[in-house]
């Protein structure tokens, strides 16, 4: 994982790594995703309707084909993509390797990182070894699409393309070009867990405060209204769903404890010495808990994010994207597409318990995997679309209607 710009030490590779994120991800870069983004979700809501007990695969292709669009131009086959099955079992052994547990007995006990892959305790190794092996197609695959399609003059716009026409042009500098693989690569990485991870979270948040999903559909009804599908135009307008939206970030970070980081100088604070070369992890969900700001942290108010008249509180803010200068460079593209996809579900989705034989709500228990990023483990759930009218609209907005 040499190439991925979250793990970068600060330095001249470091802030041209940064550059090119801001290149293609600033705020108004972001802007010109917007149509692409509300396609893929009316695809998501169309799958959710026809086969909603597949709600995480759907999640996960609605993840994928956002981030493979905005990174590559690439147009994500809806099963059995090639170049999404080899990322996401690519992402599946790193998150299994790189654990904040793992990380932090390394660093007590370094003579561990040499320890035979054969040997017990050695299967990280092993693991680490298949990341390895995988990471080169990773990087370099779908950056070759993007170069095949450009030398044909038939590239969407992407990340890729736009780096390599601004940032490389003709001069064809091999170093460059690693830095632009590298880029586009942790863009990948970074974003697709993270946003089905979170929608899952909200989904599980929907199914076990019904009150709050009827609060966010009236709003939604009184703005919007039932004739059309929302967008981003409407979101100033809709204060409720964007606590809904803060809630979900705050009640279950789905990287609790952040990114490792290692300090790159020893240094003092608040009188705790802290060495040069040690990991440091951010307790994000420490912080999204803290009685003292959140009072009854484990509830799902979205009324946290709210003045007593019910538009939304200044300096509401989340801390899922990280701060400073390490500072999650796809933050807008991420808040875009999850946004609309909850504001999109809660328009056309009614989600609520499932039943067993006798008719009877069966319990979800809200439990969750561990490591670096975190996700709900499957529970049962009910998805069917909130009206015969709601189903019509999605159906027309896939056609072209």
């Amino acid at each position: 994982m040499d190439f991925n710009s979250g793990l970068l030490p600060y330095g001249n590779k470091w802030r041209l790594h940064r550059k090119m994120f801001h290149v293609a991800l600033n705020k108004d870069a972001t802007l010109e995703y917007k149509t692409m983004q509300l396609q893929k979700v009316q695809q998501l809501l169309e799958n959710m309707i026809n086969t909603p007990k597949q709600y995480d695969k759907h999640f996960k292709t609605m993840s994928a084909a956002i981030i493979m669009a905005v990174t590559y131009g690439y147009d994500v086959a809806p099963r059995h993509d090639p170049f999404v099955t080899k990322i996401e079992r690519f992402m599946e052994l790193f998150l299994a390797v790189l654990t904040p547990e793992r990380a932090a007995l390394l660093s007590f006990v370094p003579i561990l990182q040499h320890i035979p892959s054969w040997s017990p305790g050695g299967k990280y190794k092993r693991r680490a070894g298949e990341c390895r092996a995988l990471a080169y197609d990773v990087l370099n695959d779908p950056v070759a699409f993007v170069k095949k399609k450009m030398a044909a003059g038939t590239a969407e716009k992407s990340l890729v393309r736009d780096l390599y026409d601004k940032e490389i042009g003709e001069t064809a500098n091999p170093d460059l070009e690693e830095d632009v693989k590298a880029v586009a690569a942790t863009v990948f990485l970074g974003g697709a867990e993270t946003t089905d991870s979170t929608l899952l979270v909200f989904l599980l948040a929907m199914i076990l405060n019904p009150d709050v999903q009827a609060k966010a559909q009236e709003e939604i009804d009184r703005v919007v209204g039932t004739q059309r599908l929302p967008n981003f135009e409407d979101r100033p307008d809709l204060p409720y769903v964007e606590g809904v939206y803060l809630e979900t970030l705050r009640w279950r970070p789905v990287v609790p404890m952040a990114l490792p980081h290692m300090t790159s100088v020893s240094d003092v604070y608040e009188g705790m010495y802290i060495p040069k070369g040690a990991f440091v992890l951010v307790n994000i969900w420490a912080m999204t808990h803290d009685e003292t700001r959140f009072p009854d942290p484990m509830a799902f108010k979205p009324e946290r994010h709210l003045t007593p008249s019910g538009t939304l509180a200044a300096g509401t803010t989340s801390h899922s994207f990280g701060f400073g200068r390490r500072i999650c460079p796809g933050r807008y593209m991420a808040d875009q597409a999850v946004w609309a996809a909850m504001v999109s579900m809660l328009a056309t989705l009614r989600i609520s318990k499932d039943k067993d034989e006798f008719g009877g709500e069966i319990e979800v228990k809200p439990e969750f995997t561990t490591g670096l990023s975190i996700h709900p483990k499957p529970f049962l759930c009910s998805i069917t679309a909130r009206s015969d009218e709601a189903a019509q609209l999605v159906r027309e907005s896939n056609s072209g209607e």
